[in-house]
């Protein structure tokens, strides 16, 4: 039975729907008919119009069904527009189709129908490839984030950089969530495998940095303790008049500050101001009085440079007995005289040396001359001295037992100068056939 159509406004008369209008007519009762390729059916009717304008009214809303496919078709083509919004679109479109009561080449129009199906179903398998190359490179970049934090986990722990390698893992796991966020999502299971593998890095870096914090803290407190003892020792010892000692002392608590290792910076720091200020109070007094004692020593410099002056001028020895009571004169007066600076000791006593040295040879040269018993007293005082050096031997062991570095230094020294004495007295008995 045909549906009547409501009375619609006149098509207006700039348009130019003949070409869809030749697929109808109207009967003799005003009933509009179409013709497809499975025969004609009927449309409607357009009460109170004429023929031409009753096919123009249904042929107008096949046009206008014809634009919306080619709309569609349009949509279809570009690329951001996603095959299931054509879809969407295609279904409604084809349900009107179905319904529609229109006059016009319903055959061109379903094949365009057909047309965007099928290009619809080309466009999704594009979709789905581009889909699985997204998946497929998001992988890719997640796997690149879990392997940075795999690497920063599994360095060794005394080449980790902490501070860095905290920063750089925060980092990690903020692009991580960026990527959740932005990039194509991974399927579940891969999802799950990742995100274990990125947490148990983080967990496993975590760990070993509190234990490597909890570890370096018992150490700093270690350090701590030792170098307050050390601090408490210098500071006792900062008021000392005892030089030369307390020098040493300090020495030692020097290494010892060496060895304690390190506090956290701000105990070093303070701990160390401490320490150096009790050092420099110290040396700081030493220093004036060694200043105060070098003053004097240059004074006693100049007494014995003119007495090495009044020494020098007995050589060459020409009256030995006048050389040697004047030598023993300013002998005496050399030792009344006292220290000299460090810088000129060695000089000056090495300058005294020769003299007395010359001084000595000329008595033994003159002794050996002129006494015939020489030999005698010379192999006596070889007896003499041999005796000296065995008691002095069982002195220096029964010190060398006792572990006293005091006696055994007196001892040793004692001996040899015994020795030196006895090779002295060997080679004087010698000469004379002693």
């Amino acid at each position: 039975m045909a549906r009547p159509a409501p009375r619609p406004a006149a098509p207006a008369p700039t348009e130019d729907h003949s070409a869809s209008a030749a697929f109808g007519r109207v009967d003799e009762n005003g009933v509009v008919h179409v013709r497809t390729k499975e025969g004609e059916h009927e449309v409607g009717s357009y009460p109170g119009a004429s023929p031409e304008e009753a096919l123009t009214y249904f042929a107008r809303k096949y046009d206008e069904l014809y634009a919306n496919a080619v709309l569609l078709e349009q949509r279809l083509a570009q690329p951001e527009v996603p095959s299931k919004d054509v879809a969407d679109a295609l279904k409604k479109l084809a349900e009107q189709v179905d319904d529609a009561a229109v006059v016009g080449d319903l055959d061109a129009l379903r094949a365009k129908l057909d047309e965007i199906q099928s290009g619809i179903a080309q466009k999704r398998n594009v979709e789905q490839e581009a889909r699985a190359a997204a998946k497929a490179q998001a992988k890719v970049e997640r796997e690149a984030i879990v392997e940075q934090a795999e690497a920063i986990a599994e360095q060794p722990e005394n080449k980790i950089q902490w501070k860095q390698s905290g920063a750089r893992m925060r980092e990690l796991l903020d692009e991580w969530k960026q990527h959740q966020r932005s990039a194509t999502r991974l399927d579940r299971d891969t999802e799950a495998a990742l995100w274990q593998r990125f947490s148990g890095a983080r967990n496993r870096f975590d760990k070993a940095r509190r234990a490597h914090f909890a570890t370096l803290d018992a150490t700093h407190a270690e350090a701590k303790a030792s170098k307050e003892r050390l601090v408490a020792e210098a500071e006792r010892l900062s008021t000392s008049t005892d030089w030369s000692a307390t020098a040493g002392a300090y020495k030692r608590l020097m290494d010892d500050w060496r060895r304690a290792g390190r506090a956290s910076r701000s105990d070093d720091d303070q701990l160390w101001a401490r320490f150096k200020a009790a050092q420099d109070a110290f040396f700081a007094a030493k220093d004036q009085v060694v200043a105060a004692e070098e003053e004097q020593f240059r004074g006693n410099l100049g007494v014995k440079e003119e007495l090495l002056k009044e020494a020098e001028a007995l050589l060459p020895v020409t009256d030995l007995e006048q050389a040697k009571s004047s030598l023993r004169s300013i002998q005496d007066r050399w030792d009344a005289a006292g220290k000299v600076p460090r810088a000129d000791m060695e000089r000056i006593e090495k300058s005294l040396r020769r003299v007395e040295q010359a001084v000595r040879d000329a008595d033994e040269k003159r002794w050996k001359s002129s006494n015939p018993e020489v030999a005698a007293r010379a192999q006596g005082m070889v007896d003499q001295l041999e005796r000296a050096v065995a008691d002095l031997e069982a002195d220096l062991a029964k010190a060398e037992s006792s572990g006293n570095e005091s006696k055994i230094r007196k001892a040793r020294e004692a001996l040899d100068a015994r020795r030196a004495w006895l090779e002295q007295a060997k080679t004087a008995a010698s000469e004379f056939g002693g």
